[in-house]
Order: structure tokens, then sequence, then C-alpha cells
């Protein structure tokens, strides 16, 4: 490092009360890879023990508008974790814009990893992250660490209550991982010119193939989503950030589980992004007809005398009613309608799936019509519609996609609000 240069800095995030021994010894495995090391402090009940943080609890809770004092009035433990970790992401948020980290690290139990994960959450796509906790076993849900960031999370094997031989080496590589990522961070230079997302899954990947190579071939460079409930809304974000040029959501069965509490839910806000923000984009409704459960054998009561699809061992895709196909076009018609910007539709009449195939075991004309039906006549009259009687995955309907997708680049994105006149 050249005479003067700062050195970077990994954020430690962490519940000093109960964890300041542990903290200690990973302060200083960062520091001896010439790191600097910033201590935020997220405990509730206690004090520290043997070290000072750079932002204390106080702080912290005086960063979500209250006081540590006021916190430790809550009437459950939930509550008070509520409030320092709105404190945490203010005080994350500030410490990422003036400059002062270059990563952030975690450790502790569930209380601990959750807050530091909502702090972490603030953080860009990119920027080095890492939970450590015993909650990071496969029996554990992984969404309230990770959420929609690119988070490494570490199992710490033992419980994070001290320093011995087991936990030592978890540290050590804990403090070795985020040193190097440090060392190595660069922000994303993403400008959108010609970045391109495409949503699929597994039963739609021919036709995402097709696309994917008709796009690389105009000079575009595809990214994949996979619209498992997460990857949708990871694009959605990115959307906002303004990664994209223009959108080709081939795939919007999101919608269809967050209606009936599939799997995939990707939430309300699915499908709102490219239209808010006004880039062109082409909609088709890619496995809209059907949503994800789990192994056969786990598929809830109510649900066991649909069709279904056997995908594999872990989801099985179950056929929506013909009231919810309609529903779910009512809904997709107003996520289309609300677009600021140039948006077509495509409409493979064929079916929406490899199980919606005319012999296939989630195959439902009658459901696929209504379906079609109800969306064509819900969307804005201007806004074109392109109908093929051949099945999502066939090649030429992924010409006619392609095809779209140059149409709607051509008119350019919507202008900001404050240039239009």
């Amino acid at each position: 490092m050249g005479a003067g240069q700062k050195k970077k800095a990994a954020l430690v995030i962490a519940t000093l009360d109960t964890k300041s021994e542990e903290v200690i010894y990973l302060k200083n495995r960062i520091e001896e890879k010439d790191l600097d090391v910033v201590i935020l402090d997220t405990g509730i009940l206690g004090e520290p023990k043997g070290v000072a943080p750079d932002v204390s609890a106080s702080e912290t809770a005086k960063a979500a508008d209250t006081t540590l004092k006021e916190i430790r009035k809550k009437p459950s433990r939930g509550e008070a974790v509520d409030e320092m970790l709105k404190g945490a992401k203010v005080i994350t948020t500030q410490l990422f814009q003036q400059g002062r980290i270059h990563g952030a690290i975690s450790l502790g139990g569930a209380e601990g990893s959750v807050m530091a994960a909502a702090a972490m959450q603030v953080l860009p796509p990119g920027f080095p992250k890492v939970i450590i906790t015993p909650l990071a076993s496969g029996v554990r849900s992984f969404g309230p660490f990770v959420g929609i960031r690119d988070i490494m999370v570490m199992h710490s094997l033992v419980d994070i209550a001290g320093i011995n031989d087991i936990s030592r080496s978890i540290f050590d590589n804990a403090a070795a991982a985020i040193s190097g990522m440090v060392q190595q961070y660069r922000p994303m230079e993403i400008k959108g010119d010609n970045l391109v997302p495409i949503t699929t899954l597994g039963t739609t990947d021919k036709a995402m193939r097709f696309i994917f190579q008709r796009l690389e071939r105009a000079g575009y460079v595809p990214i994949i989503f996979h619209t498992s409930g997460v990857g949708g809304q990871v694009m959605e974000d990115m959307i906002d950030r303004g990664f994209f040029c223009g959108v080709v959501d081939l795939c919007t069965n999101e919608l269809t589980d967050n209606l009936v509490g599939g799997f995939h839910d990707a939430g309300p806000h699915r499908l709102e992004a490219a239209g808010r923000t006004g880039i062109p984009q082409v909609v088709v409704p890619g496995c809209q007809d059907f949503f994800a459960q789990g192994p056969p054998h786990t598929v809830p009561e109510k649900w066991r005398n649909r069709k279904k699809y056997y995908h594999n061992p872990v989801f099985t895709l179950i056929r929506p009613s013909i009231q919810e196909m309609k529903e779910i076009a009512l809904r997709l018609a107003g996520k289309i309608n609300a677009a600021r910007g140039p948006v077509t539709v495509a409409l493979p009449l064929r079916g929406m799936s490899i199980g919606g195939l005319e012999g296939g075991s989630t195959y439902d004309p009658e459901g696929d019509r209504v379906f079609f039906k109800t969306l064509k006549k819900s969307l804005r009259t201007e806004i074109p519609v392109i109908e093929e009687e051949m099945h999502v995955n066939e090649e030429p309907f992924a010409d006619r996609v392609f095809e779209a997708f140059q149409k709607v680049m051509a008119k350019g994105p919507a202008k900001p609000f404050n240039e239009r006149r």
C-alpha cells in the first residue's frame, strides 16, 4: 500500500453484549490481513466487554429514532430486534455512502444474524457480505438471511459462544474470506446499455435458449433470472437500479404462486419495475399455468386432486383452477397496463409450459382459453398482442418474441417524468 493511501475496511456487525470475545478474535484476524475494521454494535441487553465499537448500541438505537432505554422496555424480544435492525440499516447505509466500508461481516445467533442480514440488504450487489451463524444449516430457511442480496452464509457448526478449536477454524476462514473479498472488491460498473434480462424456469429452457442466441447475435448481453420467487425479486431490484435497457419477461409464473401461495412467490410487486421505469419490455405468460409445491407426498390435501406435473423429486407443479387462471390474467393485465414505456404481449396459444402442452399432465385447454381471453380483454387497446398457435418452446415462437423485442427497443424507453411535456 502506498504512503498515505487509506486502508480498506470491513464492517463487523454483532451484538457485543453477548459476542464481544468472538468479535475481538475476528477483528484481530481481519486486521492481520492489513485491513481496518469498523464495528457496529446491535446489542440490546448489556454492554461490550473488552472492545470499543465504532458505532455503539446507543447510536444504533438513535438511528432508529429511539433510545436503547426505550428498546429495552419493549414487551417482546422480537419488537426490540425490529427497532435495532432499523438503526443498523441506517448506519450501514451511511457508512457505505461515506466510503468508509468495503465489505461487511457478522457473527451471531438468530437475532444477531437477522439484524445483520437486514443491514446488509441495503448494500449493493457485488459488495462483499458474509454472515456466520449456527442457523445456516440445510434444514433452515435462508430467506431471512440472504433476501435478494449476494450474501455468503457460513455455518458455524457450533454455537457462537467462545473461542475453541472448532470456532477458531471457522472464524479464521471467515476472516480470510471477507479480507480477500474486500481486497478484490470493485463496485459493479453496469450502464445497462445492452444488458437484457430473460426470465425462465426449466420448463421453458428451450425457449430461453432460442431467445438468448438471437439477442446475442443482435449485440445484446442476455442475463438469465430463474423465476423461483427470489430471481424475479432480484431482477426487479436491478431494473430499478438502471442495470438493463429492456426486458424479455418470458416467465411470469411468480404471479401465479403469489396468488395461490406457491413456493415461487416473488411478492405482490413482481412485474412492476420495468413498467415503472419505462424501459421497453416483451411479456410472455410462460409457466403461468402452474404453481410450485414440494415433493408429491407433501402436497396439501386441497390440491391433491389437481392436475400435476412431476418436475423433479423436490418440486411438484400444480395446475391452477379455471377461476384462478382468470384472476391471474386480471392481475397480469393490471401490471402490464401500468407500464409507462413500450410493451408487447406474446401469447403461445398451444401451451405455456412442458406439462401444459396437449397430452401433458397439466394440459387444460379450457383454463388456457379463459386465461388468454381474459388477458386480451383486460389489456389497454393500444398494447400490441401477438397470438401464435404454437407452444412456448417452439423456435418460431421465439422468433416472434425476438422480433417484438426489436420493435419495442426501437421505440425507446419512456422519458423521465421531469422531461415529459
